[in-house]
């Protein structure tokens, strides 16, 4: 008999904070509604003092919900703000960096990997996961269907997870039946007309439907 396989968990994606309080307010509400694995925090701008306080706002009420708190951000204000990792987006030299500074106490993602050789570069560079499909620089989105497929083609072959990002409730059930071992829930999540505690509760029952649905092969 072989194990199941772990079912895919939830990452939330947070818009640029500039309000701790705000945030942690909203991120409470997301984790009512079920279970998260991880928050990847993204700071607006400031300088680094102020950075590094945002972060540590966040930490306690993460954390203490049994969630990982991952910063894109420089590695230092990630570990000076008390973080579980953080989140790479400018390729291998900068995660052989931020692996020197951390060593291999924190967790180091990485994301923007446009092409199969650049995730396979990044892959080899020691991450702990890869994220595909979150919002480029200037905002625009990858389309779903490349998104499906590059997830599909990492979690078949690699052991390194895969995070996929879905840019809406709705393409959360495809990436989901891809093998990710995360689903990323973006800033759209946060967006006040949203209920995050009603998304966040949808997508562990769309996780949890496709589960049973497999086991029942």
């Amino acid at each position: 008999m072989t194990n199941a396989p772990t079912p895919t968990r939830l990452m939330l994606v947070t818009p640029l904070v500039a309000d701790a309080e705000a945030m942690a307010f909203r991120l409470m509400q997301a984790f009512a509604g079920g279970d998260v694995a991880a928050v990847l925090l993204r700071l607006s701008e400031g300088d680094e003092r102020s950075k590094i306080e945002r972060v540590k706002r966040l930490v306690g009420p993460v954390q203490s919900a049994n969630v990982a708190l991952i910063v894109e951000a420089p590695a230092l204000v990630a570990a000076r703000g008390g973080a579980d990792g953080v989140h790479i987006t400018n390729g291998p030299e900068a995660v052989a960096e931020a692996r020197s500074s951390l060593k291999n106490e924190r967790i180091i993602g990485a994301g923007s990997l446009r092409a199969r050789h650049d995730a396979m570069d990044i892959g080899e560079a020691g991450v702990d996961y890869v994220m595909f499909g979150e919002p480029r620089p200037d905002g625009s989105l990858p389309p779903l269907a490349a998104v499906i497929e590059r997830a599909s083609w990492w979690a078949e072959i690699f052991e390194t997870p895969c995070v996929a990002y879905a840019p809406d409730a709705e393409s959360v059930a495809a990436l989901v039946e891809t093998g990710a071992e995360f689903v990323a829930l973006g800033a759209w999540a946060f967006d006040e007309a949203c209920d995050i505690r009603a998304l966040v509760t949808q997508a562990n029952a769309t996780i949890a439907a496709y589960a049973a649905r497999k086991a029942a092969r």
